[in-house]
């Protein structure tokens, strides 16, 4: 049987792109000895100029150009890489491992260029777990018709009437659904139509943040659970059959440990969700948030972000469990329709 090796390669010893990237077999020997730039230290042009390559290696041992499958460009932050060299509506066992593989190491993953159907879109995101469905959204449109398990986001109006939700204005940090008491654990959006510009989607790396925090911060915090507000989502508006409440202590929400462990990585990661109305249990609320605020802080930093500038065609998948995101606000007369899935927990938020 051939077998499959996961592998860093330097692009100097790397011949092609895509599905038909090509190992230099003479100097594969010396391939394997090589180092790659360490992360945080390397250049730009250092990060380049490498990869990761999922490469089949046949019973000889040589490398067959033609068998080659998936390359993973890590973005060089903490968090983020493209995947290239796959059809995400032909995808192998192997590259489906390798896909798996580079989202536990990278938390989200972008794959540029598809064209997918919603059926491919389904199909596709069924391969990590049962779907769920999408919040019903303000204007009280729930979903696309014959495919419950897709969300539109879009600012598009048709005969007077949103087809999508969140609009053209800004959509702060959050996680996504976190005020339920079981969240999903991934989302995936798809383009279909994006602005010329703006619009962007950014991401922070929420292990990353933890990591960073002050041994006496991580102390304070430690045990303490968090009530995830379900009165407003990230664009801001109320959510369609809730009341307008601004009071945190009294707002409706499920309560999560403020610090999670990742239940396939094992790392910590703070779980924030959103700000809005959120409040840390038994602590009075003024001290809750400054708590809040100060975490906020730390999270959010830029250091610990990458952010996707869309192209019709891409296709973002994001772990919920251990990051957040946001979009820059964009002209409300552009058209801006996205695809949404959104996959089951198994487990819910633990620490």
């Amino acid at each position: 049987m051939d077998g499959f090796v996961y592998m860093e390669v330097g692009l100097d010893r790397v011949r092609g792109s895509g599905k038909h990237l090509q190992a230099d077999s003479t100097r594969h020997s010396s391939v394997r000895g090589v180092s790659p730039p360490k992360r945080g230290t390397a250049t730009q042009g250092h990060l380049l100029n490498w990869v990761h390559c999922l490469i089949r290696l046949p019973k000889m041992n040589s490398i067959t150009p033609s068998e080659s499958a998936i390359t993973v460009f890590p973005s060089g932050r903490p968090l983020g890489a493209e995947i290239r060299g796959v059809d995400l509506r032909a995808v192998t066992d192997a590259d489906f491992a390798a896909i798996q593989k580079a989202w536990n190491d990278h938390s989200v993953l972008l794959f540029r260029g598809q064209q997918l159907t919603d059926d491919d879109l389904i199909a596709f995101s069924r391969r990590f777990g049962d779907l769920d469905w999408p919040p019903i959204q303000e204007t009280g449109r729930r979903f696309v018709e014959g495919y419950p398990e897709i969300y539109v986001v879009s600012n598009v109006i048709v005969n007077g009437e949103p087809i999508g939700s969140l609009g053209a204005g800004e959509a702060t940090w959050h996680t996504d659904m976190s005020y339920l008491e079981d969240p999903p654990k991934a989302s995936m959006l798809y383009a279909l139509e994006v602005p010329p510009s703006a619009g962007n989607t950014y991401f922070c790396g929420m292990c990353h943040a933890y990591d960073s925090l002050p041994d006496a911060l991580k102390r304070r915090i430690e045990g303490r659970l968090l009530k995830h507000d379900g009165t407003y989502n990230s664009g801001g508006f109320v959510r369609q059959g809730v009341t307008a409440v601004d009071d945190p202590v009294t707002s409706p929400g499920a309560y999560h440990p403020l610090v999670c462990t990742h239940p396939e990585t094992k790392r910590r990661a703070l779980y924030l969700g959103r700000r809005r109305n959120a409040y840390v249990q038994g602590l009075p609320l003024a001290e809750s948030e400054a708590l809040l605020d100060e975490l906020w802080s730390i999270a959010t930093r830029e250091e610990f972000t990458w952010h996707n500038e869309w192209q019709v065609g891409d296709v973002v998948l994001w772990d919920n469990r251990c990051t957040m995101h946001r979009r820059d606000p964009f002209d409300p007369n552009s058209r801006r329709i996205l695809h949404r899935t959104q996959v089951k927990g198994e487990t819910r938020p633990t620490a």
